[in-house]
Order: structure tokens, then C-alpha cells, then sequence
């Protein structure tokens, strides 16, 4: 490769040449969605022409394009997450590649961290790497800065695409469109377009739940009809074939279903409310009278969290029959005296029949509990053995602390060697300045991250 182009690493790639004259060149293509890749020339094909054209343009330098295919059709380049871009690394890892080419650098990523470190294990293994439409020359610091501020600009442009989205939902939320989210019980998204359709049997389900609360005033008694009847929640199929929802209606997933405005032709965007596209399943009156109901009844759903009296045992009670946690709750008596419980969640989302313990007087519980421990405090052998055992692990941790700390102490003797070794090279003519400012900065930061965990070992210690 001569010396005046500026593609990729130079360097790297002679070096390559000289031990046995050719260049293996790996092509590294992305598109970020799946939109017209069915076509039998697409985007990757373009970006892989491209790629190959230039590949051929240096067969003079012993460029050779590999024959495996690395194309991540569909996949963003804000993560590493990527099949094709796995392999890649795979293939540099095992020596296989000495060059990785794209059509530009976005293609690769448009995170600079990320990109970062994709550049270490480049170097690490020698790998060179090609823009063939923007020109640097990654082993100069001039080149990394370009590079830089490449990646800066390509993450913007990232950014405010997602901005622009963002807008464009909230504009289409606000002229009542659907877009996306959870499928509703009693509709099904058209699939020529972006809204909802009624799906007559499921409708007549969702009148059916509406017209159960007015009966019962209640939503246990309606959720044990409803699994009664059979009735089940949405059930829907993901793009990926996935089964979704068909899972029994609780408490909270019925509340849920009576307060979505959804079902009276509105939508709902940040507490606003609009006009949908599509029509309503439930009347106007009867969604407002159910409203009503529930306020009046001070139904929630359970999603309100009572512990305005100090429950000691919130968040660590378990019902043992049904494995699920008890929740904290009170009555209010005419004279105004409220009685406080712990209430199995089972219980609670779907009726007492289905668990047998069902729900305990916290003030009894909570004393039992206060009373067990006390005596446990009260027996002095129980102390004793805590006591041992807490010296013990206390011994073991201080071991682990102290041979930790001398380890950190030794590498920090090692990295303060290492950066004095380098700054005595800096000042030399054949110094890469620029290169050993970078591995200066690096160990700077290693040496802070030890230092602070030597710290806060110290800490621990007293």
C-alpha cells in the first residue's frame, strides 16, 4: 500500500504485506431496518459493490477479497448486538482477517464508544480498517480526531432522527392515531395500516365486563365471573411468531380494562385526551357511569401502596400456601377506627377462594414476629453463636481486604513505572507523541480507578 493514501491503516497493512503478501479483506455491511431487502439488489449489495470495487482497486498491494459474507440486514448500529458483526470478530480473533472494509464508518457503528472499542481489538490483533468513502489514517493522531469527530456527527444525526420520531408519534397520538403498544381486548390492528379494528367477539366480552361491575360494584366478584365465563385477556401473535397474553384477568388487569378511555373512540396522550380513529366499543354514558362507580367505590386495582401506618413487615411477609407476597391493607369502620391486614396478592387479585390463608391481622402477626425475635435476644447461647459467627466472617473479609489492597498496591507500583518510562520516551525524536500521550491518559485512568478502590477498601477496614 503506498504511502499517500489515506485509507485505513497503512502501517498495519504493510506490515501484513511483508510477511506474506496478502491482504485479507473482510466486507462489513448494515442497514438499519428490513425495509427492501427482499429486493434482488439492495442496500447490502450496494455497500458490498462498493466495498469490493475499491478492494480491487489495491490488488496491486496484495489485497484479496474473503468470500464470507458479513451483512446485518435489520439490526441498528447503537449496539454490538449483531449476528454478522459477531462473526466478524470471531474471524479477526481467530487470525483470519487482516482487514475490515465498509462502505462508511456508520455502517460499523454510530456509537463512538462503541466504535472505540472496536479500534482495540482491532489493534489488538492487527487488524486494519477501511472507510472507502471517507478518507483518515487511524494511526496518526490527526486521523483518530477525524475518526472522532466522524462518529460525534454520525451519532448526532442518530440522536435527531430519534427526536424527529419522537415528534412525529406525538403529533399522530394527538390526531387520535394508534401507534403501537400492548393489543387491547376488543380490537385487532388492521394490517394495511397503523389503526384499530373491532373485533366483534371480543367487544361483546369488554360490554360484558362493563356491565358486570355496574351489577357488583365490585372487581372480585367480576373477576370470578369473568373466569367463570372463560374470558381471558388479549391474546395476539408478535412479528417473531411469539405467543402473547390468553392469561386470566386479576384485579389490576381488569381495573385496567374499565378506565381505558380507548374503548369510547378516544385516546388517551399524556393526560389529554383526543378523538381516535377508531370506533368506540363501549357508550360514552356507560364508561362514565363505571368511572363513577369505581370512585365512589375507592377501587384502585391495587395499585395504591397502604403503608401509611408502619407495616414492620411489608415487602418480607410471604403467604406460604400460594408462594406469593402478602400486601398491607386496612378497613374503615363507621366510627372511623381502621383495622390493618396483610392480604395474600392471590387473594387480593383474584378472590378469596383462591388461597387459603387469605388475609391476617397485622397487629397479631406483627407482634408474634417482634416477640419471636425478642426472644431469640433473650437466649444467650443463640448470642453466643451469632456473635462467633459474625468475628468469623469478619476475620475472613478483613483476609480478602488486606491481600486485595496488596495487589492494588503492587499494580500501582507497576503503572507508576510505566508512565515514567513513557514520558522519559516522549522526549525522544522517534517518539509517536501522540501515541504516548493516548496510553498516558489510559493509565492516568487506571490509576485513579485503583486508587479510589483503595479508598473506599481503607474505609471499609476502619
Amino acid at each position: 500500500m503506498s504511502r499517500n493514501n489515506n485509507h485505513g491503516r497503512g502501517e498495519a497493512l504493510d506490515s501484513a504485506s511483508r510477511t506474506n503478501g496478502t491482504i485479507r479483506c473482510a466486507i462489513y455491511t448494515r442497514k438499519s431496518t428490513d425495509e427492501g431487502l427482499e429486493q434482488e439488489f439492495n442496500s447490502l449489495d450496494a455497500q458490498r459493490e462498493s466495498a469490493e470495487a475499491y478492494i480491487a482497486s489495491q490488488r496491486h498491494e496484495g489485497w484479496v477479497c474473503i468470500p464470507d459474507r458479513f451483512d446485518d440486514g435489520g439490526f441498528t448500529g447503537g449496539n454490538m448486538e449483531r449476528p454478522a458483526l459477531k462473526r466478524l470478530f470471531a474471524g479477526i480473533e481467530s487470525g483470519d482477517i487482516d482487514c475490515v472494509v465498509v462502505y462508511k464508518v456508520d455502517r460499523l457503528s454510530r456509537s463512538l464508544l462503541d466504535f472505540a472499542r472496536m479500534m482495540e481489538l482491532f489493534d489488538k490483533h492487527s487488524v486494519s480498517f477501511v472507510s472507502v468513502t471517507q478518507q483518515f489514517n487511524t494511526t496518526s493522531s490527526m486521523g483518530r480526531l477525524t475518526l472522532n469527530i466522524l462518529l460525534s456527527f454520525a451519532q448526532f444525526e442518530r440522536e435527531i432522527i430519534s427526536e424527529r420520531t419522537r415528534d412525529k408519534m406525538s403529533a399522530a397520538r394527538r390526531k387520535g392515531k394508534w401507534v403501537g403498544g400492548m393489543p387491547v381486548l376488543g380490537y385487532d390492528v388492521d394490517p394495511k395500516g397503523g389503526r384499530l379494528v373491532v373485533n366483534e367477539d371480543e367487544a361483546v366480552q369488554v360490554r360484558g365486563m362493563y356491565q358486570l361491575y355496574l351489577e357488583h360494584k365490585a372487581l372480585i366478584p367480576v373477576v370470578q365471573e369473568i373466569e367463570r365465563r372463560g374470558w381471558k385477556n388479549k391474546q395476539w401473535t408478535t412479528k417473531k411468531g411469539q405467543e402473547r397474553g390468553g392469561k386470566p384477568f386479576t384485579k389490576n388487569s381488569l381495573f385496567r380494562l374499565l378506565t381505558n378511555v380507548i374503548y369510547t373512540g378516544k385516546v388517551d396522550y399524556k393526560g389529554s385526551i383526543y378523538n381516535g380513529e377508531h370506533d368506540g366499543i363501549v357508550d360514552v354514558d356507560l364508561w362514565q357511569r363505571v368511572q363513577d362507580a369505581l370512585r365512589r367505590n375507592g377501587s384502585t386495582g391495587g395499585k395504591e401502596v397502604r403503608n401509611k401506618y408502619g407495616a414492620l413487615l411489608k415487602g418480607i411477609l410471604y403467604c406460604a400456601p400460594c408462594g406469593t407476597g402478602m400486601l398491607h391493607t386496612y378497613t374503615a369502620k363507621d366510627n372511623g377506627k381502621r383495622y390493618r391486614y396483610y392480604v395474600c396478592l392471590n387473594a387480593q387479585q383474584r378472590g378469596w377462594a383462591s388461597c387459603p390463608t387469605k388475609s391476617l391481622n397485622a397487629h397479631e402477626i406483627e407482634t408474634a414476629v417482634v416477640e419471636h425475635i425478642r426472644g431469640i435476644g433473650r437466649n444467650e447461647e443463640i448470642i453466643a453463636a451469632t456473635a462467633a459467627k459474625v468475628r468469623e466472617e469478619s476475620g475472613k473479609r478483613m483476609v480478602e481486604l488486606e491481600t486485595e489492597q496488596r495487589g492494588h498496591e503492587r499494580e500501582l507500583k507497576r503503572l507508576h513505572t510505566r508512565v515514567q518510562k513513557l514520558v522519559s520516551e516522549s522526549f525522544t525524536a522517534a517518539s509517536n507523541g501522540g501515541a504516548a500521550m493516548d496510553q498516558l491518559a489510559d493509565l492516568q485512568d487506571q490509576i485513579r480507578t485503583i486508587e479510589q478502590r483503595m479508598t473506599t477498601i481503607r474505609e471499609e477496614v476502619i
